[in-house]
């Protein structure tokens, strides 16, 4: 049974497989939406790191990291730049004080402001023709999606 709904996804006369629209999708977001973020002096993953601190105030560089989908290296670059623009402040964890905690400033606030009016443009833009309630379900559906990639991806790590 699922090697003929396989079969039947691959041929040329078939509908595209979803994991090609999703990939599709991303590179259409990511091209509009890093020239939004540049616009404001910042990149797309510095948006998202952005968004993430808005979303959990006082995540450290490496939960940052994890969060945003980029190495702690990477992470620990990001911070110093978005520090340096003074979009976001960090200070000592009070128990660990070797922890340093990201905290968006006024002025990273203002600019992830800005870059969400350019990304809320391209969700309606791109919603545009799908009716509320499948949007909806286009929404949870994705969020299902995500976790259980999430949970493969874990449980591959773990047997290798």
């Amino acid at each position: 049974m699922i090697e003929s709904a396989r079969a039947q996804v691959t041929t040329e006369e078939s509908e595209p497989r979803i994991i090609y629209l999703v990939k599709r999708i991303e590179l259409i977001a990511r091209a509009h939406l890093d020239g939004v973020t540049r616009e404001h002096g910042l990149t797309t993953l510095q948006y998202t790191a952005l968004s993430v601190l808005r979303a959990q105030p006082g995540l450290s560089a490496a939960q940052l990291a994890r969060r945003s989908f980029v190495s702690p290296q990477a992470m620990t670059e990001m911070v110093g730049a978005l520090e340096a623009k003074a979009m976001i402040r960090r200070e000592p964890d009070p128990e660990n004080r070797r922890v340093l905690r990201a905290y968006l400033t006024d002025e990273g606030r203002a600019a992830l402001e800005a870059c969400d009016r350019g990304a809320d443009l391209l969700e309606e833009r791109m919603l545009r023709d799908v009716a509320p309630e499948d949007a909806a379900a286009l929404r949870r559906a994705l969020t299902t999606c995500a976790s259980g990639l999430t949970a493969f991806t874990a449980a591959e790590a773990a047997h290798a």
